[in-house]
C-alpha cells in the first residue's frame, strides 16, 4: 500500500545581493521530484553534497514550504493542512537528524528529551514514566540513563536517543537524515541494525537519505540516485548495484571502495565541476560532466523512462534506460 506520494516537488531558495538585499536570483535545491513509497519500505537517497537530498526531506516533514509540488500521506496533502493538522500530522511523520549532539537540548536530561513530545502533542498521562522507561530500553539504554545529560553520552548513543525520540509517537514514517555519518564506522552498523530491528518490530517506513552508497545497500529497499536537484534514477537496490544505468550512477557506484585488494574494477573519474545550482545546466543538469554527451542531451530534457525489462526501473536519460 502506498504510503507516501510526492509530485513535481520543487524548493528554490532566493539569493539576494547588494546594499538592499534584493534578490538577485534562486537557488534551485529541489527542481521537480516525484516517487512513490509503499508502507514497511525502506527508500534510500543517495547523491553528492548539495544534490537537495536533505531539502527533499525537510520538505516532506515540513520542516520547508514547497515552492511547488505535491506530498501526499496516506491520500491526504499536507500542503493545505493548517497548522493544527500539520502538528497532527507529526503524529505519524518523524525525523532524525545528522547530528545527534546538535539535535539534542544540552540543558535537559534525557527523560526530559523524550517526554516533551507527549507534553506538546497532548499525550502526557500517568503511565508516561513507564512509557519512557519502555522507550529508553528499546534504543537499548537503560533507566539509569534517563537522568543523564546529552553529553555524557558517545556519539552512537547520543544518536540512540534521537531514534527514541522519533519513535516516541508511533509514527509511520520516519526520515533519517544520514543518522551514521558522523558516527565510527564501528558503531554505524550497530545504529543500522537497530533501525531495521524498530522496522521489524514496528512496521516503520523509512526515507534514509545518505552520501554512503554501502550503507544505503545495507537498509534500503529501492534507492533513488539524486543529482542537482532531480531524481536521475530510481530502482530496487539490487538493480542499481548490479545493473545501474545512468552515466552518474555508475560512477558514484565505482568509487565505492572494495576489500578486495585485487579487484580489477575501473573507477570512473567525472570531468569537470558540478555546475552552480543558481545556474544550473539547461535540459539534462548532467550534461556538463557526461561522457556520451550529445546536442539531445543540451536542447531536451530527459524524462524518467522505465526500462523494458524491469518498469519498476527508471533511468532519466535519453540513451541508458
Amino acid at each position: 500500500m502506498v504510503i507516501l506520494e510526492v509530485k513535481n516537488l520543487k524548493k528554490y531558495f532566493p539569493v539576494t545581493g547588494g546594499i538592499f538585499l534584493r534578490r538577485t536570483g534562486w537557488v534551485y535545491a529541489l527542481d521537480g521530484v516525484s516517487f512513490t513509497l509503499n508502507q514497511g519500505e525502506t527508500l534510500g537517497v543517495v547523491g553528492e553534497s548539495g544534490c537537495g537530498k536533505t531539502t527533499l526531506g525537510r520538505c516532506i516533514m515540513g520542516i520547508y514550504n514547497p515552492s511547488d509540488g505535491q506530498v501526499i500521506i496516506k491520500n491526504r496533502q499536507i500542503s493545505k493542512f493548517n497548522s493544527k493538522l500539520k502538528k497532527k500530522l507529526a503524529l505519524n511523520l518523524q525525523m532524525i537528524f545528522q547530528d545527534p549532539f546538535d539535535s539534542l537540548n544540552p540543558r535537559h536530561t534525557v527523560k526530559e528529551i523524550l517526554e516533551e513530545k507527549y507534553i506538546i502533542h497532548g499525550k502526557k498521562s500517568r503511565s508516561l514514566n513507564s512509557q519512557v522507561y519502555k522507550l529508553i530500553e528499546r534504543v537499548g539504554l537503560t533507566q539509569n540513563d534517563l537522568s543523564k545529560f546529552p553529553h555524557e553520552f558517545s556519539g552512537g548513543q547520543r544518536q540512540r536517543i534521537g531514534i527514541a525520540r522519533a519513535i516516541s509517537l508511533e509514527p509511520e514514517i520516519i526520515i533519517c537524515d544520514e543518522p551514521v555519518s558522523a558516527l565510527d564506522v564501528s558503531v554505524q552498523s550497530k545504529i543500522l541494525n537497530l533501525l531495521l530491528e524498530l522496522q521489524n518490530n514496528l512496521g516503520l517506513t523509512y526515507i534514509f537519505i545518505s552520501h554512503d552508497l554501502s550503507v544505503v545497500k545495507h537498509i534500503s529497499d529501492n534507492i533513488a540516485v539524486m543529482y542537482m536537484g532531480k531524481i536521475i534514477e530510481i530502482a530496487g537496490a539490487d538493480t542499481i548495484y548490479n545493473r545501474g544505468k545512468h552515466p552518474y550512477t555508475k560512477a558514484l557506484l565505482s568509487s565505492i571502495p572494495r576489500p578486495d585488494p585485487e579487484s580489477t574494477r575501473e573507477r570512473i573519474i567525472l570531468k569537470g565541476e558540478v555546475p552552480s545550482v543558481e545556474n544550473p545546466p539547461s535540459a539534462c543538469r548532467f550534461n556538463t560532466r557526461c561522457q556520451y554527451v550529445e546536442n539531445i542531451c543540451m536542447t531536451k530534457e530527459p524524462e524518467l523512462f522505465k526500462n523494458l525489462k524491469d518498469p519498476n526501473h527508471l533511468t532519466a536519460c535519453h540513451f541508458f534506460f
